[in-house]
């Protein structure tokens, strides 16, 4: 009887989501069940009862192995729940760094906690989003993804929920895994091997050693025809045109010349201050000799824009290694100790577009641009040239692309003890952390003295067509390349937790449970330059700030659960947090930026459960987070340039419009923090039900509702550009180190939201079917997304919003995320068909990354505004074949992308240099073939 009760209580909670750790272990001695106490994702109580009141998705490795996915990455990639994490593809010119993270309910990795075995890691930068690429995929046991917010038990950082990936225990065999995966074009290998030895039981330890490498190759654009252009031919509304997507910094070059503006009658044009106003005429000298621009580019009135996309990678090659080791040693019946350590090295290897030089000063009475320029003049511009104005902007496309190795070696040790004392549970462990993450410029960048003595001289000539160029100029070009260590970034944590819980009352109903615990985190951020920066030897390129960050914070908390009928059972817990204010010992004067702040947050539960198959929950909650480290106190700094060109914003005020480009062009970008940011806060709410049958069968709905005020953001590029008079602070001035022109820039800070709405529905649906020749086990699951929008930033009444449409953050809010899971068992065969799709939104309109054009006459301009695709539902499909040999052996064939379904066709250019299709929201592979085999011993 008990052992069919204890079998019951094992399926419910896997429906329910509450599975978090082995529940049951005979006692052979003893000759009867024994029933251990477990600990759940999103409660700090050990407790014998299973069912919880959260919603809790468990992946055990098995799934994990079904799903097909090679990487921790691709596994967070597939889920339903996640959208706004940080995917591969944005490395490649976007804003990615090597980095790949989670994020819950869209709301971004700032607000989804990531832990291993229940603990933090350090971070991937100020704040406490986690490059999940650290995580050895191959080590995992299963992971648990609370999809409700976790603050009040966890910390500031668990608003949108938590992914806790718990790791392989107890091993006492060896098991070899390799997997080569080959799409076309490009291919992937990984290997792994998982040992331990000592049982726990009859020796008293284990120690368990995993290590894995994995090894990505890398895919280019030409090898894509969705991605090899950024010249991109489509259909709308009956006519067929052409979006361009290219630079001014062409190859051949464009010439730019300045001269004094005459009004009608023949005057100069003065300004108000009596000063001559200038123009400036642009020409592509090549052009003029030719007739056209280059095949490599399109007309840009009088000059020519460089098709780059076809130069770039879209996806990055990359390998990692992961080594990790877990021992836990029995010091008497009731207390062990334990220690996990990691170690894993990261590294990447991105290639964009060759450099832009922007724009830089001719001599214009040398006989180069004399023979190459002035010749091609109106004589109008001739007789009015300013002196000292002429200059030009080129593409070192000898220098090959910009190629960039980005190094990520993190380590992470926990030490702590853990047992029971008078039937109390308890944990206390210390933690320390580390990422190291050095970029590496390993060519593609020019030096400013030796390049710019070179072209400036016409040694080698930048009007003319790059195959015209000798292999003794390329050369030349490629020998002023820079390479070496560019900048690194440094992120430590030094935690110290400890909790305990029991039982402290039994009432009719049941026993009342209570928790308490602490931590202590100190946390650490540092950027330091290369030498190669600080000595500014890079064309145009100023040294950043340097900058080490530091602070501490303190929290306790306490849960406690009632049962207040034998069917119904309340869960309170309460926390207090103090974030320590922010120190940069590289800070002249006062170092200590800002103020400490502080809140308490609880949070409210309860589970209803009417008959054995059937679980009601609901759960209210409020969340507090400060501002990350660089958010608040990092120092303005260049961040590269606009993704796309502009014109010079209508309204923008006159003392700043002046030193606008006057062709569209992109414009220089900054970053910095903001001192005075105040706390997020959040308040929300989720309830729904899970029922499950005797056959397989479950059921479950979960309703969420998450509310932010003083939400923090940075303003895209495009809303500041769209609105020049509510964000006229914003837009600057800086010096252009090749012209020693005053141009415009513009400043991309930190700001609080006034507020934001974030709601949906998570749903899922399983059932077995049962044949004479097999079984077939089904899962459907998917998030539907109800609201998600935002106050925009300076405004009161103005709410942005990206659900089902590319909004004003150049990102896609999906309203529907759906997957679907078979698998059907015979004999030694599984079979896996996996479906996943993501619903049709709404495109950018073309106008914002693109000048359209009619395809046959790409001088003959289309209004971009008014052009906006739609973007249809995606859906790929991927199967697996495996096989069991004996009880050792294991083998799988698979096809991920079983159809070879291209992405679908976009206007939205924001994730990095790639055009065309979107890197963030599906598979730039197409049909890859894999091979996995599996061995244990």
């Amino acid at each position: 009887m008990l052992n069919n009760k204890v079998t019951k209580a094992v399926r419910l909670a896997i429906a329910f989501g509450a599975v978090s750790a082995t529940a049951f272990a005979a006692n052979a001695e003893q000759g009867e069940e024994k029933i251990e106490k477990i600990e759940v994702t999103g409660s700090a109580i050990k407790r014998t009862d299973l069912e919880g009141a959260l919603p809790i998705d468990v992946i055990d490795a098995s799934d994990i192995a079904k799903s097909g996915v090679t990487s921790v990455p691709d596994l967070i990639a597939n889920l339903p729940a996640m959208q706004g994490f940080t995917a591969a593809g944005e490395s490649v010119g976007g804003g990615g760094a090597g980095i790949q993270t989670a994020s819950l309910r869209n709301l971004g990795a700032e607000y989804t906690l990531v832990l291993v075995n229940g603990r933090r890691m350090a971070s991937s930068d100020s704040g406490s989003s986690i490059d999940i690429n650290s995580i050895p995929l191959s080590a995992i046991k299963r992971v648990e993804i609370l999809k409700d917010g976790a603050s009040a038990l966890y910390g500031s950082d668990a608003i949108a929920g938590v992914v806790n990936f718990i790791l392989k225990d107890d091993v006492q065999s060896t098991t070899v895994s390799a997997r080569y995966d080959k799409p076309s074009d490009t291919s992937s290998s990984n290997f792994s091997i998982t040992t331990g030895f000592g049982d726990l039981d009859s020796d008293g330890f284990n120690v368990m050693v995993s290590y894995s490498r994995d090894e990505q190759d890398n895919l280019r654009s030409i090898d894509r025809d969705f991605a090899k252009t950024g010249f991109v031919e489509f259909e709308h509304a009956g006519q067929n045109l052409v979006a361009i997507a290219g630079s001014s910094n062409a190859i051949p070059g464009n010439a730019y010349v300045k001269y004094y503006q005459r009004d009608d009658a023949g005057e100069f044009v003065l300004d108000d201050n009596g000063n001559r106003k200038t123009s400036t005429y642009s020409l592509n000298p090549y052009k003029e000799v030719n007739g056209s621009c280059h095949t490599t580019s399109a007309p840009s009135g009088n000059a020519c824009q460089f098709d780059y996309t076809s130069t770039l990678e879209i996806q990055p090659e990359s390998t990692r290694d992961n080594l990790f080791l877990q021992a836990t040693a029995a010091i008497n019946d009731d207390m062990e100790a334990y220690v996990t350590a990691s170690a894993s090295k990261f590294e990447m290897i991105t290639r964009i577009a060759p450099y832009p030089t922007g724009g830089f000063s001719l001599d214009e009475n040398s006989q180069f641009v004399q023979d190459n320029v002035i010749t091609h003049l109106p004589d109008a511009v001739k007789a009015d040239m300013v002196e000292g104005g002429v200059s030009a902007r080129w593409r070192v496309l000898p220098g090959g692309n910009r190629t960039d190795e980005w190094t990520a070696t993190t380590s992470h040790i926990v030490a702590g003890l853990r047992g029971e004392l008078n039937e109390w549970s308890y944990d206390f462990a210390i933690t320390s952390s580390g990422a190291e993450r050095e970029q590496v410029r390993l060519t593609g960048y020019p030096l400013e003295k030796e390049f710019m003595e070179l072209v400036t001289s016409g040694q080698v000539n930048i009007f003319d067509a790059p195959e015209n160029l000798s292999d003794e100029q390329n050369q030349m070009v490629a020998n002023t390349m820079f390479n070496g260590l560019w900048d690194t970034t440094d992120t430590d944590l030094l935690a110290i937790e400890g909790k305990t819980s029991g039982a402290i009352a039994e009432l009719d109903a049941g026993t009342v449970y209570l928790g308490v615990g602490f931590d202590y985190r100190q946390s650490s951020y540092s950027l330091t330059n290369g030498a190669g920066q600080n000595a500014e030897i890079v064309l145009f390129e100023s040294a950043g700030t340097e900058f080490d960050l530091e602070r501490d914070s303190y929290g306790a908390f306490a849960e406690v659960i009632v049962p207040v009928l034998e069917n119904l059972e309340v869960t309170g817990s309460l926390r207090y947090d103090e974030i320590g204010e922010i120190t940069d010992s590289k800070r002249t004067g006062n170092q200590t930026v800002n103020d400490s702040v502080d809140d308490t947050t609880y949070k409210i539960s309860l589970s209803y459960r009417p008959t054995d198959e059937l679980l009601l929950r609901a759960s209210y909650g409020t969340g507090f987070k400060a501002a990350t480290m660089r958010q608040i106190a990092a120092p303005r700094l260049e961040f590269g340039v606009t993704s796309s060109p502009y014109d010079c914003p209508a309204g923008l005020a006159p003392e700043k419009a002046q030193y606008c480009h006057q062709d569209k062009l992109q414009y220089d970008v900054f970053r910095e923090g903001e001192k005075d940011l105040q706390p997020e806060t959040s308040k929300q709410y989720t309830f729904g039900f899970v029922w499950a049958g005797d056959t397989g069968t479950s059921f479950g709905i979960d309703y969420w509702n998450i509310k932010m005020e003083n939400e923090v953001r940075r303003l895209t590029q495009n809303q500041i550009f769209g609105d020049p008079v509510t964000y006229d602070d914003l837009f600057t001035t800086k010096v252009d180190r090749g012209t020693g022109d005053t141009v415009l820039a513009i400043i991309q800070p930190a700001r609080n939201v006034g507020e934001s709405r974030t709601s949906g529905i998570d749903w899922h649906v399983d059932f077995t079917t049962n044949f004479s020749f097999g079984e077939l086990k089904s899962s459907l699951m998917g998030t539907y997304l109800i609201e998600d929008e935002s106050l925009r930033v300076g405004t009161t009444d103005v709410w942005d919003t990206s659900l089902g449409k590319v909004g004003t953050d150049e990102e896609v809010a999906f309203r529907n995320i759906i997957n679907f899971n078979n698998t059907f068992t015979h004999g030694d065969f599984t079979h896996s068909l996996n479906l996943k799709a993501r619903s049709g939104y709404t495109d950018a309109s073309a106008d914002v990354s693109f000048y359209v054009a009619q395809a046959d006459d790409w001088d003959s301009a289309v209004d971009g505004s008014v052009i906006q695709k739609h973007i249809p539902v995606y859906m790929t499909f991927d199967y697996r074949l495996a096989y069991a040999w004996g009880d050792n052996a294991n083998f799988a064939f698979g096809i991920k992308n079983l159809f070879d379904k291209e992405p679908p066709f976009t206007l939205n250019a924001a994730a990095g240099h790639q055009v065309g299709y979107d890197p963030r929201y599906a598979d730039p592979y197409g049909r890859t073939f894999y091979l996995q085999a599996d061995y244990t011993f």
